[in-house]
């Protein structure tokens, strides 16, 4: 009679064992069919464990004999209590917190700098031939082959390199573009325009322009005051390119005032940029003219237009510095609560300063009289815990009234949107609310078409999927697939198996093959309640520009980075499937009366879907 071995082991000891039995001398004929295991959580491990290794499948139809099966009460309300939403969130905290305790790490897709460290990634598996072309310089057709002087010419040997010009017509424009590309001295383009008003009798406008560019960017003022009337003798109007640049140059002067009128003859006909008003804002303040600073300021937000960050720096600059005439300026402070509304329209819209203006912030705070604030550079502990302070940051999770208003968004932006019919079908929507609705309250959604092709292997997509799905079935939670009706169908890279163990695992919907399945896996997670998270390495950053208001983008990011589980690396074979760390603290400027905390961008790598890593510290010592 054939004997039988009935070994119960912990996960940890299955190498082991395996290892310890192969390597026994005695054993000439090992028969893993001889071997029954009973281990708890083993298929996610080994997701090939349907094959004939093991006597008997651990996942089957009889669901009370599995630790790892899920609940099937198709009467489950689709809408959790108070008491079961709290019991679902201690449930995730098992699965990230726990595990995070030990393996944490900052990693993650929304963390500022992965994607220019994925994208160097990628290129470095490239050739070394395709990167030095990729990296090779583009020069505009008739500039990169110009001979260049390196001294100013007289008219006979400017004659003589137009007439070797390969387009004689251009050759002052683009001689005058080329030495504005190399910085060339402003002599040399002096003697060039003198060169073509003693030829031609006459400059166009677009040649004074080239020239005007090559003023302004070297800072030479006074020849831009020279431009100026030229050019104003010569034409009726200015175009904006012009303006702008009188603005910049006018505004570092002490003819600065002629820039504000400048920028009023903008305003006749479009609305000036953010750059023009920053100019304007940067000499008032200079000059101490806080009133038209303020003015002006207040103005280009009431425009909806945003500052560039240089203007907020110049005002908190500006605010350092006392008045050097009190009659009829603004009072300290007003100035003080101006500056501290900046603050609240970065939280707003989701701004993060640069460092150099996060210097500016914490260098005010510490210099308002009688405060007693104090700035430090820190970040934040994976619970969310100022490393500097220990005060909590606000929370990820959206309030009931921020998860409504998201729902009703999505629903009808993106659901139920003018584009939604052309990523699927009326009938196909309606039959999946239909699903949905019969369905329990999921617990995580899983996009299985995105999630099978983490490995580049595509005769793996069923194993992936597999492997991943097994490793939320483990962990007790409700979860919805949602497919595309061809991975039903046995192939080379669905195994018939591991899709019929899926089905088991899981409630499963396979949508038309044409069929996009984001909009189904945003219903579900969103229709399931605030607990709901979803699998997928999808950004959704076309999603999220479908929603028709700034406000709502930003409550769908902040939704995103605290639901959205993204797979950590691939998924190899037999090894366990491990999530990035999901963030228990809002990344935003935040105040408690006594302290600010503002996230601030410590690197030029930062892609506008992340967010910093790194914090500055503000507290008031009582």
């Amino acid at each position: 009679m054939e004997n039988h071995i009935f070994i119960i082991i912990d996960r940890a000891n299955v190498a082991k064992l395996l290892i310890m039995l192969l390597s026994l001398s005695n054993v000439k004929h090992f028969n893993m069919g001889s071997i029954r295991v009973c281990l708890r959580s083993l298929q996610p491990l080994f997701p090939w464990s349907h094959t004939a290794v093991f006597t008997r499948p651990l996942c089957t139809s009889d669901t009370n004999s599995r630790p790892c099966s899920r609940q099937t009460n198709k009467g489950k309300s689709s809408e959790l209590t108070t008491g079961q939403s709290r019991a679902k969130n201690h449930l995730w905290d098992n699965v990230l917190e726990g595990r995070e305790k030990r393996h944490y790490s900052p990693k993650s897709v929304f963390a500022a700098g992965t994607a220019k460290r994925i994208a160097n990634m990628l290129k470095s598996k490239a050739s070394v031939e395709e990167e030095e072309d990729a990296l090779q310089p583009r020069f505009s057709r008739g500039t990169g082959k110009m001979q260049l002087p390196d001294r100013p010419l007289a008219a006979t040997e400017w004659r003589k390199l137009k007439t070797s010009h390969a387009n004689p017509q251009r050759f002052d424009i683009q001689m005058l573009s080329a030495l504005f590309a190399s910085k060339a001295e402003l002599d040399i383009a002096k003697s060039l325009l003198t060169f073509v008003a003693k030829e031609t009798g006459t400059l166009s406008y677009e040649l004074l322009l080239r020239y005007l560019t090559l003023c302004v960017s070297g800072g030479h003022d006074d020849e831009v005051f020279d431009v100026y009337d030229i050019m104003c003798g010569s034409f009726t109007s200015l175009e904006t390119g012009a303006s702008s640049l009188f603005i910049k140059s006018f505004s570092r002067t002490a003819r600065w005032r002629e820039a504000l009128s400048i920028l009023q003859d903008i305003k006749k006909v479009l609305t000036p940029s953010p750059r023009n008003y920053g100019d304007v804002i940067a000499a008032a303040v200079d000059h101490d003219d806080r009133d038209t600073a303020w003015a002006l300021y207040n103005e280009l937000i009431g425009k909806g237009l945003s500052p560039h960050q240089k203007t907020w720096e110049v005002l908190f600059q500006g605010g350092r510095r006392p008045q050097k005439t009190k009659a009829e300026g603004r009072s300290a402070e007003a100035e003080q609560d101006s500056l501290l509304e900046i603050l609240l329209y970065l939280r707003n819209n989701q701004i993060y300063p640069q460092h150099s203006l996060a210097n500016c912030i914490k260098t005010w705070f510490e210099s308002l009289p009688g405060q007693k604030w104090e700035g430090n550079w820190t970040s934040a502990n994976p619970k969310g815990v100022c490393r500097c302070c220990g005060s909590q940051l606000e929370s990820i999770q959206l309030t009931d009234e921020e998860y409504q208003e998201l729902k009703d968004k999505v629903m009808a932006d993106i659901i139920q949107g003018p584009d939604v019919f052309n990523k699927t079908t009326p009938e196909e929507l309606e039959r999946f609310k239909m699903f949905v609705k019969r369905k329990p309250t999921f617990d995580v959604v899983v996009d299985g078409l995105n999630v099978a092709n983490i490995n580049m292997d595509k005769s793996r997509q069923s194993d992936t999927l597999l492997a991943v799905l097994s490793e939320l079935e483990c962990q007790g939670l409700v979860v919805l697939v949602l497919g595309r009706k061809h991975m039903l169908y046995p192939s080379r890279s669905w195994n018939r198996m591991n899709m019929n163990l899926v089905q088991q695992k899981a409630h499963c919907f396979f949508t038309d093959n044409i069929s996009e399945d984001d909009p189904f896996l945003l219903y579900a997670a969103l229709h399931s309640g605030n607990h709901c998270r979803f699998v997928s390495q999808d950004l959704m950053r076309d999603h999220k520009a479908c929603l028709l208001n700034g406000a709502a983008q930003r409550l769908f990011f902040k939704w995103q980075r605290g639901h959205q589980l993204v797979v950590d690396g691939y998924v190899p074979a037999g090894r366990k499937v491990r999530f990035q760390s999901i963030p228990s603290f809002d990344t935003i400027v935040q105040t408690s009366g006594n302290s600010w905390h503002i996230p601030y961008d410590d690197t030029e790598d930062r892609s506008t879907y992340e967010v910093p890593q790194r914090w500055l510290c503000l507290t008031r010592k009582q």
